[in-house]
């Protein structure tokens, strides 16, 4: 049997070296254990079970303690350090740091892992045996996640970022007393941010798929949206020169996005609410505050 790091094996105390600790073996390799690595009493001879890792001169050595994560598994880590270069160090429990390596995280800086944060990652191995962590995905997950009921519809909950793209960002929604999470994504014309890998949000779940992953949205419902909306929509006219600005419900979905943060819809909705209330008009291209909303102000 080889001994790979990541792994926990039994092995035999064959001898003890001073000032370093005892050696473990297995019939044909041998291996540390250091004195600061042992829990409890060990004798010559026994046998005992023990967590195989690269020490800080590139040396295998062996632990009694539990770390946080083995080879092959997932497991939610804490980001102790950022290097721009290399990528993030995991907290892993025993005591040293597990590396995530930039390839794994996004080009995008704003869109990565900041300390404090935790990330789903699974262990794995590079080409020399070195323990290294790799984001977790939907394969990784489909033992743990559950079908989301459709009772979570118009419901909010925490989830947690696992992948971010263009077109949307990935999360495990927490399942709270029903366990593990399920999958959901946020498309992006349901963001009002950027959201990075590792960031906890508050997701409205706006669909139950029937494979019981769920879209999910940043927002307020319509209702409410609308009514925030048009809030905004009122007060950036308020302090427009003449009440006026070059936008209205013929103006493109991009530039609504850039200019407001919200969907054209959300805007459509907001400027008819505004409309019915008798607040604005618009003419041409442009919308303008009502005469007596000009005077009030």
């Amino acid at each position: 049997m080889k001994l790979e790091a990541g792994t926990y094996v039994q092995l035999e105390v064959e001898k003890e070296i001073e000032p370093n600790g005892y050696y473990l073996t297995n019939g044909s390799e041998n291996v540390l254990l250091h004195y600061s690595e042992i829990e409890g009493e060990i004798q010559i001879g026994d046998c005992i079970e023990v967590f195989l890792f690269h020490d800080t001169h590139d040396r295998l050595a062996s632990t009694m303690k539990r770390p946080l994560i083995s080879l092959g598994e997932l497991a939610l880590l804490e980001v102790a350090d950022v290097h721009p270069r290399m990528g993030c160090f995991l907290e892993m429990g025993l005591g040293r740091q597990l590396l995530l390596p930039i390839r794994e995280l996004p080009e995008e800086e704003e869109l990565r892992p900041v300390v404090g944060d935790h990330v789903f990652v699974v262990l794995e191995q590079d080409k020399q045996g070195r323990m290294l962590a790799k984001l977790a995905g939907e394969r990784e997950f489909e033992p743990y996640v559950f079908a989301a009921p459709t009772t979570w519809k118009n419901q909010w909950f925490d989830a947690r970022v696992y992948k971010t793209l263009k077109m949307g960002t990935f999360v495990i929604v927490d399942g709270g007393v029903l366990g593990f999470g399920a999958i959901g994504m946020i498309h992006s014309s349901e963001r009002t941010k950027k959201l990075r890998i590792g960031e906890v949000a508050k997701v409205r779940v706006i669909f139950v798929r029937e494979d019981g992953r769920v879209n999910l949205s940043l927002r307020l419902s319509k209702e409410k949206g609308r009514d925030e909306d048009a809030t905004i929509l009122l007060q950036f006219l308020k302090e427009r020169p003449n009440g006026a600005m070059p936008y209205s419900d013929k103006t493109p979905p991009d530039i609504i996005l850039h200019k407001f943060n919200m969907s054209k819809a959300a805007f459509k909705r907001a400027l008819g609410k505004l409309m019915k209330e008798d607040l604005i008009r618009q003419e041409e291209n442009w919308t303008y505050l009502k005469e007596q909303q000009m005077k009030d102000n």
